[in-house]
């Protein structure tokens, strides 16, 4: 996978579920040929399948297929093929049937698959405070749209588990394929053929947790597999693709922060047990996944650091209720992701304060450059110490609050924190109030005016938000 540091060109793949019937996998044997550096190669045909070759194609052979004009049937057979035996060569597991892998335009897409379908109120409602929460969408926009639309543009393709099938977006009226995000893809099919990966993910911490490990592992493979590409292997991807690929420029970067956890953090994730243990070592996770995003973004925490079981007593009087949308946790919980994402997009947000910003969320090295692999820093100083969480959302009539406690490490940890998250309140035009922790931020600042109570106590902090500051003692009285 190929990624171009805060551009478009992020390559985000997702696991989606999704319907379709397989199509077969065949080609036609090709005894003799070159790879990209000009070496000599027997390709005849083993007695039986083995790894490294897949539907009469080995790994390491070219093929007779013509990229810039797109792919036809016979093409796109053969790439598919060849990728199956690339992937499982990389990774030591067989392919024992084949994958079905479907090629659709990106305007497909956006009009089949994009959508979230039919949210209920409560979810709605739900989901539009916790970003606003984060302070990425105001209450004025609509969270579940703004996602939709970042996965529209920079969806590459997807593998779809009910059904083992692998959909491929063509930016091109001609189908086309990058074989890194078929790699990718093909990789999710070994992953939930082979391992118990179906997880329950009630939040969107444990979502990331859990998908730092199925993301991490396939794009830590798919880089292994682009090393390859133009050295040792000749690889037929578009120019587009070979260059970072994408369906548009129009993204929420905010949000592209905390969805791209899973690809970023996750691929160190994946190569820290992979120099420990090899495959193997990644393999024995899937017995024991990672029980927060902060075990994947610090792996030296996975299997001994538990994150806290954090409480939030409902302490809301007069018309406020609880909202809490069914088919998942009651309560949110975004974890580092979410908390990176909230402090450092600011840094990209240039409506307000231009050049201000609270944290820098790149993963830079001593001389500065970016890690093109895992470029987000999930473990900033105000979130490396995060240890639990609960964000309880109300709403009293059209309007909403929220309650927010967050457990640390330590105290001054906690401490780190709350003193970040006020400069985040100032960043967004909070005032303090004569009151004891409470800021206010006016109502024609920004997209975020509230009131807010921001209290420490040892190493939890809590945040209670209320469209103003009487209401702060209604949602959550001291």
């Amino acid at each position: 996978m190929t990624r171009r540091v805060l551009a478009v060109a992020f390559v985000a793949l997702v696991v989606l579920a999704g319907c379709q019937s397989p199509v077969s996998s065949g080609g036609d044997p090709v005894e003799t040929t070159t790879n990209a550096t000009g070496g000599e190669f027997d390709h005849a045909d083993p007695d039986s399948d083995v790894l490294g070759w897949e539907g009469g194609y080995w790994h390491n052979e070219s093929l007779p297929v013509t990229v810039d004009d797109g792919l036809n049937e016979s093409e796109r057979e053969m790439v598919i093929n060849r990728s199956m035996a690339r992937v499982e060569y990389l990774r030591g597991i067989e392919f024992e049937e084949p994958v079905s892998v479907d090629v659709i335009s990106r305007s497909t897409y956006r009009e089949e698959f994009a959508g979230t379908g039919n949210a209920t109120d409560a979810m709605q409602t739900f989901d539009n405070v916790k970003f606003e929460a984060m302070f990425l969408i105001g209450e004025r926009n609509d969270s579940l749209a703004v996602q939709d639309e970042n996965r529209g543009s920079n969806v590459l393709g997807f593998y779809t588990p009910r059904d083992d099938r692998i959909v491929v977006i063509s930016e091109s009226e001609t189908p086309t394929i990058d074989e890194n995000t078929l790699a990718h893809e093909l990789m999710h099919a070994l992953q939930f053929r082979n391992f118990e990966a179906n997880f329950s993910s009630p939040t969107r911490d444990k979502s990331n947790a859990h998908n730092g490990l199925i993301e991490g592992e396939a794009s830590f493979l798919d880089s292994r597999f682009s090393e390859r590409c133009g050295v040792e292997w000749e690889c037929a991807s578009p120019e587009a693709a070979a260059g970072g690929g994408g369906g548009g420029s129009d993204i929420h970067l905010g949000v592209y922060m905390l969805k791209f956890f899973p690809y970023s953090a996750g691929s160190a994730f994946a190569e820290h047990l992979h120099e420990d243990g090899g495959w193997d070592a990644v393999a024995d996770v899937y017995s024991d996944p990672p029980a927060s995003s902060e075990q994947v973004s610090q792996p030296e925490k996975y299997g001994s650091d538990q994150p806290t079981a954090v409480t939030l007593p409902d302490r809301s009087g007069g018309d406020w209720d609880r909202v809490t949308p069914e088919g998942r946790a009651p309560y949110g919980e975004v974890g580092v992701a979410g908390l990176t994402a909230m402090f450092g997009y600011p840094a990209y947000e240039q409506a307000y304060k231009p050049q201000e910003f609270v944290i820098d969320p790149l993963n830079r090295d001593d001389q500065g450059n970016i890690d093109s692999d895992s470029p987000f820093d999930y473990a900033t100083t105000p979130v490396a110490g995060w240890d639990g969480e609960q964000l309880w959302v109300y709403e009293n009539g059209d309007e909403t609050a929220y309650t927010w406690r967050l457990a640390f490490d330590s105290s001054g940890d906690a401490r780190e924190f709350a003193r970040t998250y006020r400069s985040l309140l100032q960043y967004w035009g909070a005032e303090q109030t004569d009151a004891d922790g409470v800021w206010r931020i006016p109502e024609d600042e920004s997209e975020f005016a509230d009131a807010f109570r921001v209290t420490r106590s040892g190493d939890t902090v809590t945040i209670v938000n209320a469209p103003t500051t009487d209401e702060l003692g209604d949602v959550h009285s001291r």
